[in-house]
């Protein structure tokens, strides 16, 4: 679907180059001298480089819908992970290129959204949040208990995360998977 330069949304992925991009930014800028324009800075789904690209109002952009699909994730081999579409019981392999750094949360039977274009996976979605359990952390310091204190602790996938001083080692928390912070303890 053809839209025009100033309809360009965060998230919207365009059809431009020859290539499929995810818009990361948009800032609308109208200078002093001509016309205003969106400058846009963009994502390559295939081989994540970043371009920036300005777009005027009367340019046109193929806007690209993506499907959406529910796959299971089963495991992981080596540098490859195995997912399975849950109506169908179709399995596909992705590479840990194909998934990012998201890949550290993956968890046994975890249900993660793919998204295609003509039938090729080129990205995948985790849910928001994972729950972890603390395997390394420093212990309390007496004293120290400022509400804005934060220690390091390794989660049991192998990320540091930075935790409040009440978490201990064998304690289950939850962190949010795009930011890799702590949200709350685990219930």
């Amino acid at each position: 679907m053809k839209i025009d330069g100033n309809s360009i949304r965060i998230g919207n992925v365009l059809e431009h180059n020859g290539g499929l991009w995810r818009v990361t930014k948009t800032q609308h800028t109208m200078p002093g001298k001509g016309g205003a324009f969106m400058q846009v800075e963009m994502k390559n789904l295939r081989d994540g480089t970043k371009l920036n690209e300005r777009f005027r109002s009367a340019d046109k952009v193929e806007r690209v819908t993506l499907e959406q699909r529910d796959y299971q994730f089963l495991y992981a081999e080596g540098e490859k992970f195995i997912f399975m579409n849950q109506e169908t019981y179709d399995q596909i392999e992705l590479t840990a290129d194909d998934i990012g750094e998201a890949s550290v949360f993956l968890q046994d039977n975890m249900i993660a959204v793919i998204e295609f274009f003509e039938e090729t996976p080129l990205g995948v979605s985790l849910p928001e949040k994972v729950v972890l359990e603390v395997t390394e952390t420093e212990p309390v310091v007496k004293g120290q208990t400022a509400a804005s204190s934060y220690k390091p602790a390794i989660m049991d996938n192998g990320i540091r995360v930075m935790v409040p001083p009440f978490i201990n080692i064998g304690d289950r928390i939850v962190v949010l998977t795009e930011t890799h912070e702590y949200s709350t303890r685990a219930e």
